[in-house]
């Protein structure tokens, strides 16, 4: 991925009904090291990683880089959301001159099944859409990962392919600014 280029990071946080979104800080740390070593998360990104070896590799501030929110509940990280470009030679290319922005996003377990992912997304699609004016974002996911394709779907991501890679289908879709976003 490649970042948003003329886009001044980091914005102000992004506040919602329940949540923030916001640049990581030292205090994200163990969040981030749960995030990446849970199995439930782990099954559509690739799996788990060893907690022993994150402990290890972790920075201090894990996360701090242009287009990565922090997603705060009650002053606690409960997941993280990416906006960064896709590179060049990923496939689905929709805009022809650069690489697409591409929606990422990962919460804890006991985050899931609140409505959190689809209001923080729904947050950082809007910030987007202020900040690069009519610009389309991308999504991918497998399509096994019924929960993902679900939020695609209350985003207002409109399906532009399917296609195997890592074993699996995986659905691809776009949003633009005049798609309904939570």
């Amino acid at each position: 991925m490649t970042e948003l280029g003329r886009v001044a990071w980091p914005p102000a946080p992004i506040r919602t009904e329940r949540l923030v979104l916001r640049e990581s800080e030292g205090r994200d740390r163990a969040g981030f090291i749960e995030l990446f070593a849970s199995p439930e998360v782990g099954t559509y990104t690739g799996g788990a990683r060893p907690r022993d070896e994150l402990e290890r590799v972790m920075p201090e501030v894990p996360g701090r880089r242009r287009g990565l929110f922090v997603i705060e509940l009650g002053g606690t990280m409960i997941g993280m959301i990416e906006l960064n470009r896709r590179d060049a030679e990923r496939r689905s290319k929709v805009r022809p001159d650069a690489g697409e922005a591409e929606l990422g996003y990962l919460l804890l377990p006991e985050a899931w099944g609140r409505g959190y992912a689809t209001e923080a997304c729904a947050a950082a699609l809007r910030w987007f859409a202020g900040a690069l004016p009519g610009e389309p974002v991308v999504l991918g996911t497998r399509t096994a990962n019924e929960r993902s394709m679900r939020l695609a779907a209350k985003l207002g991501f409109t399906e532009a392919g399917r296609y195997l890679e890592y074993g699996a289908e995986q659905w691809f879709g776009v949003w633009s600014s005049g798609a309904a976003s939570g």
